[in-house]
């Protein structure tokens, strides 16, 4: 039995019309969002590789939207800054997710870009930290409003917000160097979990209070250091240059 018959001339590559055709097909028009995100960063690739981050996806965004409430909820009731303990570990997971290939829908985009690898991740992982830290601020200013009286809320509110910050940036950078060493997004999300949680049992342990990671003060310099030392972790680990091959 005879093979599928090849009537196309010569001077027609198929594969590459194939290739022109399935383009149209899957073609999807940028929002407004995504046009005005290529304009400021001078790229629209760049542009959709920052809002293709699985972590800035709506259905993300709403979970990270809907745990924070309930923390602020918590809070509320409790009277323990559970939004200080929870937005690190979603923050962490968050941001782990704006590296990882098999799970990225536009990792191959990013690896096929004119820019580096590190300018793509730098500009998801700032994008997706800055989400999430307003997130936290509202969670956190919520809940001081509510549960305060309305002159010390505003200074309550700075308070704690301080003190989920740095433990958050160390927390996130963590995670996305677990990410990046190991080229796994949920590797990197459950090494930044973990590592949060570790960190809380163990606060709770010395001094019997769980909010001891986002008050003490003294940790804070270790915080800022741990998170310097992950951040050059996940540059040597994007440090090999495009087209290249190990």
């Amino acid at each position: 039995m005879s093979g599928p018959r090849n009537d196309a001339p010569d001077d027609v590559d198929l594969g590459r019309v194939w290739i022109s055709v399935a383009g149209q097909v899957w073609r999807r028009q940028p929002g407004w969002l995504e046009r005005t995100a290529g304009r400021l960063l001078r790229s629209p690739g760049l542009a959709r590789a920052l809002l293709t981050t699985p972590s800035l996806l709506l259905p993300w965004l709403l979970a990270s939207v809907a745990v924070l409430a309930a923390g602020a909820a918590a809070t509320l009731s409790s009277g323990q800054p559970l939004v200080a303990l929870l937005a690190p570990a979603v923050a962490a997971a968050a941001i782990a997710y704006s590296y990882g290939p098999g799970i990225d829908p536009a990792w191959d985009l990013s690896c096929s870009m004119a820019i580096s690898d590190r300018m793509v991740l730098l500009v998801r992982a700032l994008a997706v930290f800055a989400v999430n830290t307003v997130l936290g601020l509202a969670a956190s200013a919520v809940a001081a409003a509510v549960g305060l009286p309305a002159g010390s809320a505003s200074g309550a509110a700075a308070v704690v917000t301080f003190g989920w910050l740095i433990p958050m940036t160390a927390v996130c950078a963590f995670a996305l160097a677990v990410a990046t060493m190991a080229r796994s997004a949920s590797v990197g999300a459950a090494a930044g979990v973990t590592a949060w949680l570790i960190i809380v049992l163990s606060g709770r342990v010395a001094s019997g209070n769980f909010a001891a990671p986002v008050t003490d003060t003294v940790l804070f310099l270790p915080y800022l250091a741990v998170g310097a030392g992950c951040v050059v972790v996940a540059l040597y680990a994007t440090r090999i240059p495009r087209g290249t091959f190990s």
